[in-house]
C-alpha cells in the first residue's frame, strides 16, 4: 500500500494507511530541444539559475505530551508536562528579491523559530507573514535585499510529458536537483489539502524537499514541491507539486490580507458519475452537477437551479465539482465569468459574477429518528419525519423531509451510497416536506424504477441515484 507523505518534516499522513510582491510573470514556451547534448546543456544552466534562489527552512514549534497522572496529586487531577521543541526542515522558493519566500503551511505551521539558510549559506531569521492550511501554502520573510528570486511560470501550461527539475534539500542535502517529466496534471482527492489540483512528476523528491521548486526546462517556476506517494518513505517517482498558478494567488493574497481571499460559486455541486451522466442526459460523463443554491448568492443571481450540470467555466471544460471549485476559487471577486450547462438535456449559458468565500463554513451533523418503513427500490431503508422539535433538539440544518433511521446491510440503497443520517429532500425531482409526501412518491415505484434521492448529509446536498442496473 503506498503511503502519502508531506515531504517536510512536522507532518505525515497514510493513503489508505497515512503518514505522517510577486517576481515577474512568464508564460511557459518551452525552447526546441535538437538533440541530447543541447538538452543536458540546458539543464545545466536551469539548474544554474534556479539553485541560489531555493533555501532551506529549518522551524521549531513546541509541543506536549500527553497529561498524565500524580500519585502526590488530588484523586482525579493530572500533570501537565512541560513543552519540548520540536525541530522540523523543509525548502523554500525566494520569489522577490526584497525577501518573500514561498513554502508549504506543513513546513512552518504553528512554528515559534524560522530559520533560512541561503544557497551560498547565509543565514536570517525568518519571520512566518501567513498561512493557508487549504492549499498547503505559507509565505515567509527575511530582511535582505538584492537576492536572486526565481521568475514565475503559468502553470496552466503545462503538459504530460513537459521536462521539469525538482530543486531543494532532501534530508538535508542542500542545493540538491533532480530532473524527470510532468507524470499528470490536475490530481485531486489526494487528501492532503482542501483546494487540490496537484502536479505529478518523476522528479525524484524526498522529505526534506517540501517547499521547494518545480521548474520548466526554462527555469520558471511552475509548481511548490508538497508530497511523495511511496511504500517505502522514499522516491518511487511519484511525487506532487503545487501549481504555480494556485501558490501565486494563494501568496499574493496572503501577503495583502494576511488570508487566503477566495472566489465562492454559492452553490453545493458534485461530481457525475457515469449513471447520472445517463440520467441528466450528459454526452460525456464530465462536469459538475448542482445540487444546492444557497439563497442571495452568485449561483442564484446567475440563475442556476438544483439538477443544473456546468460543463464549461469560460473556455475550459469542466471535469468533476472540484475542479470547478478550483476555477471559481482562483477567480477575482466581482469578476464575470460565462458558464455552460445542461439542463434538463439542454443546453444553457449564464453569466457568473463571483463572490468572495464565507470566512468560514460549520457542517452541522445529522441526527435519526423513529422509524418507518418503505418499498422497491428502497427496501431495507428506515425513514421517518424530520419535525421542528426534533431538528432543535438534534441540531439539524433543515426542518423538513425525511431522514434515514436505518439500512439494512447489503441492500440496493446501501451499495448505492444511502447513509444512515442522510436527510432526504426530493425524490425523483420533486420535493420532499414529510414522510406522507414522501410515501406517495415511493409507493408506486416499481422493483426496476429509478430512485433519484436529493439528500442532506452533513450539510452537503448531493443525488444518490438508487436503481437495478
Amino acid at each position: 500500500m503506498a503511503r502519502l507523505i508531506l515531504i517536510g518534516t512536522l507532518a505525515w499522513w497514510l493513503m489508505g494507511t497515512m503518514i505522517g510582491p510577486g517576481a515577474c510573470w512568464a508564460a511557459t514556451k518551452l525552447l526546441p530541444v535538437a538533440n541530447g547534448h543541447d538538452l543536458q546543456s540546458q539543464v545545466k544552466a536551469t539548474a544554474n539559475k534556479v539553485i541560489p534562489a531555493v533555501v532551506s527552512i529549518a522551524s521549531t514549534v513546541m509541543v506536549r505530551d500527553q497529561a498524565f497522572s500524580d500519585d502526590a496529586l488530588p484523586f482525579g487531577l493530572f500533570k501537565e508536562p512541560p513543552a519540548r521543541r520540536q525541530y522540523g526542515q523543509g525548502s523554500g522558493v525566494i520569489v522577490s528579491s526584497d525577501g518573500y519566500i514561498v513554502t508549504n503551511n506543513h513546513v512552518v505551521a504553528e512554528a515559534v523559530d524560522v530559520e533560512v539558510v541561503l544557497a551560498d549559506r547565509r543565514q536570517f531569521k525568518g519571520k512566518v507573514v501567513a498561512t493557508d492550511p487549504k492549499t498547503d501554502v505559507a509565505v515567509v520573510k527575511i530582511n535582505a535585499t538584492n537576492l536572486p528570486a526565481v521568475t514565475w511560470g503559468d502553470s496552466s501550461h503545462l503538459a504530460v510529458g513537459d521536462f521539469v527539475l525538482a530543486i531543494g534539500n532532501p534530508l538535508g542535502l542542500s542545493r540538491t536537483v533532480t530532473f524527470g517529466i510532468v507524470s499528470a496534471v490536475g490530481r485531486a482527492d489526494i487528501g492532503l489539502a482542501d483546494f487540490e489540483d496537484f502536479i505529478q512528476t518523476d522528479a525524484p523528491i524526498n522529505p526534506g524537499n517540501s517547499g521547494g521548486a518545480l521548474v520548466n526546462i526554462n527555469g520558471e517556476l511552475v509548481g511548490i514541491n508538497t508530497a511523495i506517494a511511496s511504500p517505502t518513505g522514499g522516491s518511487v517517482g511519484v511525487g506532487f507539486a503545487i501549481p504555480s498558478n494556485m501558490a501565486r494567488m494563494a501568496m499574493q493574497s496572503l501577503i495583502k490580507t494576511g488570508r487566503v481571499v477566495r472566489g465562492f460559486l454559492g452553490a453545493s455541486t458534485q461530481d457525475v458519475s457515469p449513471q447520472l451522466g445517463k440520467i441528466f442526459r450528459l454526452p460525456d460523463v464530465k462536469g459538475a452537477v448542482v445540487t444546492d443554491v444557497h439563497a442571495k448568492g452568485s449561483a442564484e443571481r446567475a440563475g442556476l437551479k438544483r439538477g443544473d450540470v456546468i460543463v464549461r467555466f469560460d473556455s475550459r471544460d469542466v471535469m468533476d465539482s472540484g475542479h470547478l471549485r478550483n476555477l471559481v476559487a482562483q477567480s477575482q471577486i466581482g469578476s464575470k465569468h460565462r458558464l455552460e450547462l445542461m439542463r434538463d438535456g439542454k443546453s444553457y449559458v449564464a453569466e457568473l459574477v463571483v463572490q468572495e468565500a464565507p470566512r468560514e463554513r460549520t457542517k452541522k451533523s445529522q441526527a435519526l429518528s423513529a422509524s418507518a418503513s418503505t418499498v422497491h427500490p428502497l427496501s431495507g431503508v428506515v425513514f421517518d419525519d424530520v419535525t421542528q422539535p426534533l431538528a432543535r433538539q438534534m441540531d439539524l440544518p433543515v426542518t423538513s423531509g425525511v431522514v434515514v433511521m436505518d439500512i439494512e446491510e447489503g441492500s440496493l440503497a446501501e451499495s448505492s451510497g444511502l447513509q444512515p443520517g442522510d436527510v432526504v429532500l426530493e425524490l425523483n425531482r420533486q420535493p420532499i416536506a414529510n414522510f406522507n409526501a414522501f410515501q406517495r412518491l415511493a409507493d408506486p415505484l416499481k422493483p426496476t424504477d429509478l430512485a433519484l434521492l436529493l439528500v442532506n448529509r452533513q450539510g452537503n446536498v448531493l443525488y444518490i441515484p438508487i436503481r437495478v442496473e
